[in-house]
C-alpha cells in the first residue's frame, strides 16, 4: 500500500542539469522519468511542477538589468521547456502525460484549470503543470504550493539534491544537522530557506504537508511514496 494516493511533485530545474553547467542532462532526465513511472505503476496520481533555473531565472536576470516582469516571463517559458522534456521522456517509457500551462499557448500545452488536471490524473495520466502561476513575482515553489492545494494533493514532495532540511546549508556548513520532521512555524523562526515564504505560508494555511527529499538518488521517490522515513516532513 502506498502512503499517498495523489501527490504534487516539485522538481528543481537546476537538478535537470545533472553534470552539465546549463540546460538538460538526458541521463538525469531519464532517471527522473523512470522513478516517476515506477510510482505511477503503483496507482499514484501524479501532478508535477518543474522549475526553470537550468535555463533562466527571472530574479537573477533582473539583477543583470532585465525588466523583472519580462525576466519572470522568460523563467515561466523555461519551465515549459523543461515540462515538455519530461513529458517526452515519460512518453518514451510508455506513460501517458498531459502538459497544462498557466498561460495560453496551445498547441504547446492545454490551458490549466483544476478540474481538467484532476480529470486527467483520474484517467491515469501524469499531469505536468507548467508556467508557474502565470504571474510575475511568484516563484515555482509558490506555483507548486498553489497547484498542490488546487488539485487536492495529499502531500507536496519537494525533490532536491539534498536529503532533507538542515539547521544550515549542509553544502556549506559541515556541522549542519538534519531534521526528520519540522513544523511550518519552526521554519519561519529559524529562518530556514526551504521554500520562499509565500509558498510555505500557503501550505501552512491550507494544511498541505511537505516532504523534502533527495530526488537525485535513484529509488528515493518510491521510498517516500511507500512511507519510508527518508527526507524531512514539514507539518503544522
Amino acid at each position: 500500500m502506498t502512503k499517498y494516493k495523489r501527490i504534487l511533485l516539485k522538481l528543481s530545474g537546476e537538478s535537470l542539469m545533472g553534470e552539465r553547467q546549463y540546460g538538460i542532462d538526458e541521463k538525469r532526465l531519464g532517471e527522473y522519468a523512470a522513478q516517476i513511472r515506477e510510482i505511477h505503476a503503483l496507482g499514484v496520481q501524479i501532478g508535477i511542477v518543474i522549475g526553470g533555473g537550468n535555463i533562466f531565472r527571472g530574479l537573477s536576470g533582473a539583477a543583470k538589468g532585465f525588466d523583472r516582469v519580462k525576466g519572470d516571463q522568460m523563467g515561466m517559458l523555461a519551465t515549459v521547456i523543461n515540462s515538455l522534456a519530461l513529458s517526452s521522456a515519460l512518453v518514451s517509457l510508455g506513460v501517458k502525460t498531459r502538459v497544462l500551462t498557466a498561460i495560453r499557448m496551445e498547441p504547446v500545452g492545454e490551458f490549466y484549470n483544476k478540474w481538467r488536471a484532476i480529470e486527467c490524473m483520474e484517467q491515469g495520466e501524469i499531469v505536468i503543470l507548467s508556467g508557474g502561476t502565470g504571474n510575475p513575482f511568484f516563484t515555482t515553489d509558490t506555483g507548486s504550493s498553489l497547484r498542490g492545494i488546487e488539485i487536492e494533493a495529499d502531500v507536496m514532495l519537494k525533490g532536491t539534491r539534498v536529503d532533507g532540511i538542515y539547521t544550515a546549508d549542509p553544502e556549506k556548513d559541515p556541522h549542519a544537522t538534519k531534521f526528520t520532521e519540522i513544523t511550518y512555524d519552526e521554519i519561519y523562526q529559524r529562518g530556514l530557506k526551504v521554500m520562499d515564504l509565500t509558498a510555505t505560508t500557503m501550505c501552512k494555511e491550507n494544511g498541505l504537508p511537505i516532504v523534502v527529499f533527495d530526488m537525485d538518488t535513484v529509488g528515493n521517490l518510491k521510498k517516500v511514496i511507500m512511507g519510508e522515513p527518508i527526507g524531512t516532513t514539514v507539518h503544522p
